[in-house]
């Protein structure tokens, strides 16, 4: 079981948990826009960010800068620690062969090569409602758009 070529090939699940995780892609080309630089002291920096709150810094400072004549872009809010450790943890599930693992489980069972009662039975659909659910939560949190059948 463990060498055959389909416990190799990732799972559907495996695929959708590594596509929600995967940075976008980009399309098209971008307008290359000049940057200006300027310095700020630490006080000055930490005085600004704590206004610009989950605002990104220089879209804070472009808007204080050029109020209403400032050109609209498209808005992103600096991800929080919370949102980076849920796309890590949704990374990681992706990596982790659970479901890839759990499919093995139930092909075994089917052939009748595993023990398998009732009990392992309603363990094993416990662990698929729980793993469903972890994907839906973390999916929700970080704000990513579910696939169809996904």
């Amino acid at each position: 079981m463990s060498g055959s070529t389909e416990s190799r090939r990732p799972s559907l699940a495996s695929a959708h948990f590594r596509d929600a995780a995967a940075p976008p892609a980009t399309t098209g080309k971008r307008t290359v826009t000049r940057p200006f630089s300027i310095r700020f002291t630490e006080e000055e920096r930490a005085r600004l960010e704590r206004r610009a709150g989950r605002k990104p810094l220089g879209a804070y400072i472009r808007a204080k800068l050029l109020g209403e004549e400032e050109t609209k872009r498209r808005s992103s809010a600096r991800p929080g620690s919370d949102h980076k450790a849920l796309a890590l943890a949704l990374g990681e599930l992706g990596r982790s062969r659970l479901a890839s693992n759990m499919n093995q489980i139930a092909k075994a069972a089917n052939m009748g090569v595993l023990d398998s009662g009732p009990e392992l039975a309603a363990d094993l659909a416990q662990a698929c409602a729980d793993i469903a659910a972890m994907r839906t939560a973390l999916i929700t949190a970080l704000g990513v758009k579910p696939e169809p059948g996904g």
